[in-house]
Formats: structure tokens, C-alpha cells, sequence
């Protein structure tokens, strides 16, 4: 295994902890009252838009040349370090 495809296969695992964590806040957000329902939903559709970017970002990099695929690194890292962010966020606004 090359560093291109060990770096995607983390970025997939550390996907896929997000998936969870994203599922687990739908089923907080269905038991809330109206109110904080509307903005949990909110708080969910930002979190899916990010992931969104990051899985656009994972496929440019995939389609990557082995030489190439370094150049990809920083915007993944980018739309990465805001995804996670925003989930430990909405992470601690749903407790």
C-alpha cells in the first residue's frame, strides 16, 4: 500500500466515524421538541453539506495520479478540518 491509498483509506474510515455520528444526531433531532427540531435539522443539513464536499474532495483525490494527488491533500485537509468541526459543534449543541 502506497501513502495516496494508506491517506484515503483513513480518510474513508474517519468518513464512515462520521456517517455514525451524523446518523446518531438525526435520531437526537427526531426526538426533540418543534422548536429545537427545526434548528437540530439545520444543524444536520450544514453537517450533510460539508460531508457532501469532503466525499467530492475523496473522489478528486482517488482520480489522482500517484504524482499528482499531493497537490489534492490541502483542500481535503481543508473541507476535512470544517467537517469535523462543524460536527463537534452540532455534537455538543445536541447533548
Amino acid at each position: 500500500m502506497n501513502k495516496k491509498q494508506a491517506y484515503e483509506e483513513k480518510l474513508k474510515a474517519q468518513l464512515d466515524e462520521w456517517n455514525a455520528k451524523i446518523d446518531t444526531l438525526k435520531a437526537k433531532a427526531s426526538k426533540a421538541e418543534a422548536e429545537a427540531k427545526v434548528n437540530y435539522y439545520e444543524i444536520i443539513e450544514d453537517l450533510q453539506e460539508k460531508r457532501a464536499s469532503v466525499k467530492n474532495k475523496l473522489q478528486e483525490l482517488r482520480g489522482a495520479s500517484d504524482d499528482a494527488w499531493e497537490d489534492l491533500k490541502e483542500g481535503v485537509e481543508q473541507a476535512w478540518s470544517r467537517l469535523e468541526a462543524a460536527i463537534k459543534s452540532a455534537s455538543s449543541r445536541f447533548r
